[in-house]
Order: structure tokens, then C-alpha cells, then sequence
């Protein structure tokens, strides 16, 4: 077994961190006094990080009490940090669609209430990808995650939200009627929110009766969101193509 040595000791900023890492290097069964004599850590110290990570259940104690292994809450950090899976079928669905529009096309997923971009048109790439991910208030795809979950406000922040444009929601009262329109119109769509001079518009993508699971998104310069538009009962019965090959 190739046993971590660390180059300094850690920051407490880091020691939840350093104590996961090492857990995953030594497998189930790693004990206390492995972590604190790998980490060069206080006892006391390890403890108080142990006690914490078990309780959020990114660490699980073993039947006998003894060491500890890896909580399944890990596995939403294992999700977060790989990209979504998008199958062969369904990027040339979506790059067939692309063919029939001059305006780009982007799938962008949902997990553990965050936005993923999948599939993203090479042809006109995302300007704002950050923005867009950072903040879901102020794009389409966002709007429609946060309308579909049973609790967006708890993913709101309370307060003014982030001004990215002049037309930028930063109302949460506004927010939650334009949510509650969404859930009635089933789609959304953004003006110069995101990014001046750009606009989008996001259309579900579910299987029957399920929960949505991504946004098919057609975006373009604001000024033609007239047009855009246009294509959305199109892109509508794609998603419908997609989602079984999606999910």
C-alpha cells in the first residue's frame, strides 16, 4: 500500500478534505490513529472532523466501531465532479436538430440541484457558461430548475440576488411569480439577463409523468428572440425524442 505522506500538515480549511482522501487511500477499516499519525494531526482535532464528516455521512463508521469508510453522500461529490453521460443516440439527435436551425443549441442537465452543461453546440459556444452555472436565477436553463424543485427557495439566495445585466431578476419576490409562471407554461426564457445582447429559451426534458431531468436550450442575440422562438414547438417534440434516450 502506497501510504499518503503529506509535504506539510494541512489547514483546518483543509482537514475534512485531507481525512477523506485518506480514508479513500487506505479503504474501509481505516482507524483514527491512521489518520492522525498520516496527517501529522492533533487528536483532538481529528476527532472533532471525524465526528463532523460522519454526521453529514461523508464518512460511515464500520459495524465494529473500530475504523471508518465512505459515506454515500460521496457519491454526490463523484457525481458533481464527472461529466453528465449523454449517449451516441441521443448527441446526434440533438446534432440533427442543430442542422435544421442557425441558432445554437445546447442540452444542459440537472443533478443535485445544479446545472450541468452536457451537450454544448460547438458551432456557437456558451459566452457565460460560468455565469450560468454560478447563478441559475438569471438564465433559462436555471429558471427551469429552480421551478421544477419543491423548494427553490432554499437554493435562493435571501436578499438582492446577483445583478449580471440592467435586466437581471434580482427581486426573489419577482423570481417566484416568474417560477410559478414557468411551472404553468412549462418552459422559460430569458432576455438579457444572462448576458447583454443574448437571449435563450429552455424547454423541459422528461419522460412521462417523471421528474425533468435537463433543458433542451436554443439561444441567440437578443433581438431575434422573436425567431428563436419560432423553433419552439420543434424543439418541444424533440425533447420528447430525447428523453428516452436520456434517462
Amino acid at each position: 500500500m502506497n501510504y499518503y505522506r503529506p509535504t506539510s500538515k494541512p489547514s483546518t480549511a483543509s482537514n475534512p478534505l485531507k481525512i477523506l482522501e485518506i480514508v479513500a487511500q487506505y479503504g474501509t477499516g481505516t482507524t483514527a490513529k491512521e489518520i492522525t499519525d498520516a496527517l501529522q494531526m492533533p487528536q483532538a482535532t481529528a476527532y472533532r472532523v471525524l465526528n463532523s464528516l460522519v454526521a453529514d455521512e461523508y464518512l460511515a463508521r464500520t459495524s465494529d466501531l473500530r475504523g471508518f469508510a465512505l459515506g454515500h453522500a460521496i457519491s454526490g461529490l463523484i457525481t458533481a465532479a464527472n461529466p453528465p453521460t449523454v449517449p451516441t443516440a441521443a448527441r446526434s439527435l440533438i446534432e440533427e436538430f442543430r442542422r435544421g436551425n442557425r441558432f445554437a443549441v445546447h442540452l444542459v442537465m440537472f443533478r443535485n440541484a445544479s446545472l450541468r452543461i452536457a451537450d454544448e453546440d460547438r458551432d456557437y459556444p456558451l459566452h457565460s457558461a460560468f455565469e450560468m452555472l454560478r447563478y441559475p436565477h438569471a438564465s433559462a436553463a436555471g429558471k427551469l430548475m429552480l421551478a421544477e424543485l419543491g423548494d427553490s427557495a432554499s437554493l435562493v439566495p435571501r436578499g438582492p440576488l446577483t445583478k449580471l445585466t440592467q435586466h437581471t431578476i434580482t427581486n426573489s419576490g419577482q423570481l417566484e411569480a416568474q417560477l410559478a409562471e414557468i411551472r404553468v407554461k412549462g418552459e422559460a426564457s430569458e432576455i438579457n439577463e444572462l448576458e447583454q445582447g443574448s437571449a435563450s429559451l429552455a424547454l423541459p426534458v422528461r419522460l412521462p409523468d417523471g421528474p425533468v431531468g435537463a433543458a433542451l436550450c436554443l439561444s441567440g442575440p437578443s433581438d431575434r428572440f422573436t425567431t428563436i422562438y419560432e423553433h419552439a414547438e420543434a424543439a418541444r417534440e424533440m425533447t420528447t425524442r430525447l428523453a428516452p434516450l436520456l434517462f
